[in-house]
């Protein structure tokens, strides 16, 4: 660990331009990255934030093909909605690039030419698959398959989703492409491979040794497994036509592979940013590296990405890497393909206003050690009992009674601090350095519950010392108390920025002050006595049940919705004759009457025009169908089907109608109104 740094280079993992940004990605990554950058501006510290999208990646031309449209165009979509996203959230970058620039296709072609020419890499033919119906070789992300070791029968070909395990194409059982459906053959294909068994004693020394006391468990953990279990080769390329150009001779069709390109995309990013001192922050000693990324790029950020570093000989290592665990929503893991998620852009549509309380409840709910679960109860919770009830409302009764008791103004300190005084303003001072060195060690959720531990303090103060009724006996010692309770307010505009930044910037508003340094948060006379402050607002506000059960509907409509898309199809019948066939009558009828059958729930009696006479015919549907919205209704009826008689109705025929996964009627009607008695053929 990297102890008295001259600057930082954080790093925020590049989200695949393929969709929008959820709520596991906020809570493993985003949050926690921007909470630390805020952390170290406000301390003082030079550090750069950066980020951008990773627009190369298979799950781009996959998303195209789904689409029917081009890969720019995907990417161009989706890089605006994320940058527009966490701009909206609060994210807090210096910059936020792409890796289509042409910048970053001129670094990573560069990255790759030195390793090419100083003969970094190996050479391999090898035996991919190949889709023989679409003619092209095929990335891993284009095949899918039943994972070895858990079963999982949707599993890619690089990495099995429901497990976590990493894979190669050549493991799946029963492998199929995700072009054609068809099984894929196996060819010959050259690729060149960043020998990372050569880079395995430099690692084990660098990682297992070196970083064992400072790196997370989960982060220690699965870099250890992997080294022990014995390092291989790894392709820097692929036969795809999306993404950087291989720069050398008989590289034509293929690509640099988005592994070794995506995380190019923070220098390349860094060199946007600071075209003339990007180096500094990447190849001087003396800036700390730190890499934010879930657990699922692990092995990535802490293997392969600084094997590529080593190899290039020029750039600094990562300091840390603060992986989070997954988060899953409402007991279920969160799933893109299952639309099982709280998308960002659509929680900032409904909850205008309300990005802190997002983020509020993502840190403090984070999945630092474990996989944790985001509900929409717990949020409201949360916001109403912790936000509202706790935070706010400390602000507000110190602002609201200051104005009532004294104007509006900071009143002066009447007399001697009382040991209750001086016990708040001690507590207050010690809180600056104690949630810091919480953030320095990664450690956000418990540095969001010390800074809520800081409010409670300024609530249990007034609650003790009660000012709405010291008022009434004694002027002075309501001035001194008020004083004590705005410092601390104004201590909280500061303490709360990294994880509240708009809260904090209503609140530095309200008390007419500027947001200061780490160090001096935690000062007793951040307002002069006489200091005039603005009028109250409501830093939150309650969130109603109605609120969180249209969010909880929308999740419930979604999982049926993928029920339904899932549910499995009933086999076909035996085999019949065409003269079997022949034999029914269909015929097109239109519903001249209809009304539900007495002291029964299900039928209907129905009177249909067949255009050779009108018949009664008794169906099944009355759960279905409102009997006066039928009425004008075009529908199919087999007419020649023998009567029967329903609760003393004689039905002469049939409805054909189909039914849903989820039980539900649809009447078949043909697709333009046609004179009834019109065979269907």
């Amino acid at each position: 660990m990297q102890s008295d740094p001259q600057r930082y280079t954080v790093t925020a993992a590049l989200p695949y331009a393929n969709g929008p940004v959820h709520i596991g990605h906020l809570a493993g990554v985003y949050l926690p990255a921007d909470i630390y950058v805020r952390y170290l501006r406000a301390a003082g510290r030079d550090v750069k934030f950066i980020c951008g999208s990773d627009e190369h990646g298979v799950p781009i031309t996959i998303r195209a093909q789904k689409e029917g449209v081009t890969p720019q165009q995907v990417v161009d979509k989706y890089h605006a909605i994320i940058r527009d996203s966490f701009a909206d959230f609060g994210v807090s970058f210096d910059i936020y690039s792409r890796t289509s620039s042409k910048t970053h296709s001129e670094v990573a072609s560069g990255f790759f030419k030195k390793l090419y020419e100083e003969g970094k890499f190996i050479e391999q033919t090898s035996q991919q698959y190949y889709d023989e119906k679409a003619e092209q070789f095929l990335a891993d992300r284009y095949i899918v398959g039943t994972c070895p070791n858990c079963g999982n029968e949707n599993a890619y070909g690089d990495q099995c989703e429901k497990c976590g395990s990493s894979l190669s194409p050549t493991e799946l059982i029963s492998p199929r492409s995700m072009l054609s459906g068809n099984q894929p053959v196996l060819r010959e294909t050259k690729h060149w491979y960043l020998p990372l068994d050569q880079y395995e004693p430099w690692l084990r020394e660098w990682i297992v040794e070196g970083h064992k006391a400072d790196w997370k468990a989960n982060v220690y953990g699965q870099c250890k497994s992997w080294i022990d279990q014995g390092l291989q080769p790894r392709a820097v390329t692929r036969d795809l036509d999306w993404g950087v150009p291989v720069p050398v001779e008989g590289a034509e069709g293929k690509v640099l592979y988005v592994w070794f390109d995506a995380p190019i995309g923070y220098i390349s990013a860094t060199k946007d940013l600071l075209p003339d001192t990007w180096e500094t922050y990447w190849k001087d000693a003396g800036t700390k590296l730190v890499h934010f990324i879930g657990k699922d790029n692990i092995v990535f950020h802490c293997i392969i990405f600084p094997a590529m570093l080593k190899a290039h000989g020029d750039y600094i290592l990562p300091d840390n890497v603060p992986a989070n665990e997954f988060l899953n929503l409402e007991g279920d893991k969160i799933s893109t393909s299952r639309n099982w998620a709280v998308w960002l852009h659509e929680y900032l549509q409904d909850f205008p206003g309300k990005a802190d309380v997002l983020r509020y409840v993502l840190c403090a709910n984070a999945p630092e050690t474990k996989d944790n679960d985001f509900t929409w109860k717990d949020f409201q919770a949360r916001n109403n009992n912790e936000l509202v009830a706790n935070l706010g409302n400390f602000v507000n009764r110190a602002v609201v009674l200051t104005h009532k008791f004294f104007g509006g103004n900071v009143p002066a300190i009447g007399g001697e601090l009382q040991p209750i005084d001086q016990e708040a303003l001690a507590q207050l001072a010690e809180f600056p350095q104690r949630i810091g060195e919480l953030i320095d060690n990664y450690r956000f959720r418990d540095a969001l519950n010390e800074l809520m531990n800081l409010t409670r303090v300024g609530n249990k103060y007034l609650a003790e010392t009660e000012p709405w009724k010291l008022i009434k006996t004694d002027e002075a010692r309501t001035g001194t108390v008020l004083h004590v309770a705005l410092q601390i307010a104004a201590g909280l505009v500061t303490l709360m920025e990294p994880f509240l930044p708009a809260s904090a910037a209503t609140l530095g508003q309200m008390l007419r002050v500027e947001k200061g340094s780490w160090q001096a948060a935690g000062r007793p006379d951040t307002l002069a006595a006489g200091h005039e402050i603005g009028a109250a607002a409501l830093l939150f506000d309650k969130i109603e049940d109605a609120t969180v059960e249209a969010q909880v509907q929308k999740l419930l409509d979604t999982k049926k919705a993928n029920e339904l898309a899932n549910a499995v199809v009933e086999p076909a019948k035996e085999d019949i004759s065409f003269d079997d066939f022949g034999r029914m009558d269909l015929r097109v009828g239109t519903v001249v009457a209809a009304e539900k059958v007495a002291k029964t729930k299900k039928l209907l009696k129905l009177t249909v025009d067949t255009g050779l006479d009108q018949r009664t015919i008794v169906s099944s549907i009355a759960e279905h169908f409102i009997p006066e919205a039928l009425v004008g209704q075009q529908v199919l009826v087999l007419l020649n089907l023998a009567p029967r008689e329903i609760k003393g109705i004689q039905s002469q025929g049939m409805l054909l109608l189909a039914e849903n996964a989820d039980g539900s009627l649809q009447l078949m009607q043909p697709g333009q109104p046609v004179r009834p008695g019109s065979h269907v053929a």
